[in-house]
C-alpha cells in the first residue's frame, strides 16, 4: 500500500489518539442563590443543588451544542420524574435533552477551530436565574455574566411564571425568531441586551456575545453570582 493510500488510515489513527489523550474539560456548577435550583446539563444530566452546593461535570474535546442551565420550583418523585416551573426538560430530574424556555443558558463547544473553545451566555430563550460563566484554569480569564432583576422588570408581553420569556418562544414571529437567517435586534431583544451586554439576545448577536478560550480550559458556572 502506498504512503498516500495510507493517509486516511493514519489521519483516523491520529484523530483517535488525539481525542483519547486530550483532556476533558470540567465544569463546576455552583448554586449561590438563596433558594434551591435543579441544575441541568446537556450533556451531563441534572441534579438538585441547595444553596452553596457544587456539581462537577465533564465534557470531551469535540463536544458541540452543549448547554448548562438552572431549573426552578421543581417537584420530582422517587423515580426522578416530575416538573419544573422554568427550564423543565421533559419532566426528568436527569435531563436527556434541552430545557424549556425561559432559561438562562451557558452554551459551549469544545476544541473547535484552531483548538479553541467557544463559550457564551444566551438569553434568546429568556431568563430565569442570574448566571456567571467563566474560565477556571489556564491562561484564559474570560468572565461572562448576566445578572440583575430581569424577571422583575420584564416587559408585560414576556412575563411568565418564574421568569422572563424570550421574544421568540413567547411570540413565535419571524421578526423575533429569525428563521430566515436575516434579522436584527428588536425592541424586545434590546431589553435583554441592555441589561446583559455580553449575552446573546437575538440569533445574529455573535460579534458581541461569542467568546473563546484555549482548548484544555476548565470552567465554572455560578447561579446567582
Amino acid at each position: 500500500m502506498s504512503f498516500f493510500k495510507s493517509l486516511p488510515a493514519l489521519s483516523f489513527l491520529f484523530a483517535t489518539l488525539y481525542f483519547t489523550f486530550a483532556r476533558a474539560a470540567t465544569f463546576d456548577i455552583t448554586n449561590k442563590c438563596t433558594y434551591t435550583v435543579w441544575a441541568a446539563a446537556k450533556p451531563g444530566g441534572g441534579r438538585r443543588l441547595n444553596t452553596g452546593e457544587t456539581w462537577t461535570i465533564s465534557a470531551n474535546p469535540g463536544t458541540t451544542e452543549a448547554r448548562i442551565w438552572a431549573r426552578t420550583n421543581c417537584q420530582f418523585d422517587a423515580s426522578g420524574k416530575g416538573k419544573c416551573e422554568t427550564g423543565d426538560c421533559n419532566g426528568l430530574l436527569v435531563c436527556q435533552g434541552y430545557g424549556a424556555a425561559p432559561n438562562t443558558l451557558a452554551e459551549y463547544a469544545l476544541d473547535q477551530f484552531e483548538h479553541q473553545d467557544f463559550i457564551d451566555i444566551s438569553v434568546i430563550d429568556g431568563f430565569n436565574v442570574p448566571m456567571e460563566f467563566s474560565a477556571a484554569s489556564g491562561s484564559c480569564t474570560r468572565v461572562i455574566k448576566c445578572v440583575g432583576d430581569l424577571v422583575g422588570q420584564c416587559p408585560n408581553q414576556l412575563k411568565v411564571p418564574g421568569g422572563c420569556n424570550g421574544p421568540c418562544p413567547q411570540l413565535k414571529t419571524e421578526e423575533q425568531c429569525c428563521n430566515s437567517g436575516n434579522c436584527g435586534p428588536t425592541d424586545l431583544s434590546k431589553y435583554f441586551k441592555e441589561r446583559c451586554p455580553d449575552a446573546y439576545s437575538y440569533p445574529k448577536d455573535d460579534p458581541t456575545s461569542l467568546f473563546t478560550c484555549p482548548t484544555g480550559t476548565n470552567y465554572k458556572v455560578i447561579f446567582c453570582p
